[in-house]
């Protein structure tokens, strides 16, 4: 029965595959051209693009399908497709990949207000189509259906050859890529997964991590959430009575101990960034891809592709942060007002005075120049 089943999966990840398109409309398009237009950068073996964005939640079939996209979830990146190109192209996986099952988290009513989310398993090949291939499974909705989501998510990914890291039986991952090798580990402050309370240990297993590897990867889900919790306010964060970390901390700890690039998400909302001790930071990349029960007004709706240049001992260079927004109609887009650019900008200039960075008008972060 098992041999059955996963070649019944197989066979509906290959037709989700060969179903996928990426076509654009004329604006989009324009803004595709623009965008290459403004990269000057040579890239050479010397240098490695980080793609990172924040959560990723393509549509709930619990407790009913009403929470599935009409088109399952086959053209959920049609419009920023061209953007997820890198050689580590990242998200946060915020559920699990689950055909059936209930959730201990509330009652199993049809049409009830449950943020629980289970992905119908052959979603899994939409994300590994469109070129992911890192993810964190470290947030609080990994463990919506249990140990069986969590048991099934893994070893989805693991059929897709996604790497992935965050569960506590998962803490961490290397892997090599066009002659790097890369370890990557996530935190959240969940259940049964790696703490972001822990920063000792934390510290502890990226040293270990990075004495093997040349490029150490963090990404952690921290801080409160909402448009209330833009800033970073480098203290812990409490949020329904629960410690969502200091990130701050947290941040510069694991670059201290020898991460290389830190990418967070968690609150729903962009927030600032920051380059420390040569090192890229991203404190929140926001609701990306999140279908159904999400909010998406406000600020919720907005969020950075971003386009991470490093040098190959993982020194910042250059970051593009491509503008998306999502609606309950149009769903995930570009967004041509650059609002979440704009939105850095800002947060960055607020809680980080006489920061290091200069932010150009095409959408680019560099480090200034004397």
């Amino acid at each position: 029965m098992r041999v059955l089943s996963i070649s019944l999966f197989n066979i509906l990840i290959s037709l989700t595959l060969l179903s996928c398109t990426t076509t654009a409309s004329t604006t989009e398009t324009s803004l595709i051209q623009d965008v290459k237009q403004n990269d000057t950068l040579t890239l050479n073996k010397d240098t490695i693009s980080v793609i990172g964005v924040g959560d990723i939640m393509l549509g709930s079939a619990y407790p009913d399908k009403s929470n599935l996209p009409k088109d399952d979830a086959i053209n959920s990146f049609k419009n920023v497709a061209d953007f997820l190109k890198g050689d580590i192209v990242f998200g946060n996986l915020e559920g699990c990949f689950l055909n059936s099952g209930k959730s201990t988290k509330c009652k199993d009513t049809i049409g009830n207000s449950c943020f629980a989310f289970r992905m119908p398993e052959r979603y899994a090949g939409i994300i590994k189509k469109v070129g992911f291939n890192l993810l964190s499974i470290a947030n609080n909705h990994v463990g919506d259906f249990g140990f069986k989501g969590r048991e099934r998510t893994v070893a989805i990914l693991d059929s897709l050859n996604i790497n992935y890291a965050g569960l506590q039986s998962h803490p961490s991952v290397i892997f090599e890529k066009d002659s790097i090798k890369y370890a990557f580990c996530a935190f959240a402050p969940n259940e049964n997964t790696v703490s972001i309370n822990k920063l000792d240990s934390a510290k502890s297993l990226i040293a270990k991590l990075k004495s093997q590897v040349n490029i150490v990867i963090v990404s952690f889900h921290g801080g409160g959430e909402g448009a209330k919790f833009e800033h970073v306010p480098k203290t812990d964060e409490i949020f329904y009575e629960e410690n969502r970390g200091n990130v701050y901390a947290f941040a510069h700890g694991v670059i201290d101990a020898g991460a290389d690039v830190v990418l967070g998400h968690g609150p729903h909302v962009t927030r600032a960034v920051e380059v420390y001790k040569n090192k890229f930071i991203a404190y929140s990349l926001g609701n990306f891809c999140t279908y159904g029960m999400f909010s998406l007004k406000g600020p919720n709706g907005f969020a950075p592709l971003l386009q991470l240049k490093i040098k190959s001992n993982g020194d910042f260079i250059l970051a593009d942060i491509i503008s998306v927004k999502q609606d309950k109609v149009k769903r995930l887009t570009l967004d041509t007002n650059y609002t979440a650019f704009k939105k850095i900008q800002w947060l960055t200039n607020t809680d980080f005075p006489g920061h290091s960075l200069r932010f150009s008008g095409n959408g680019r972060i560099e480090l200034k120049t004397e």
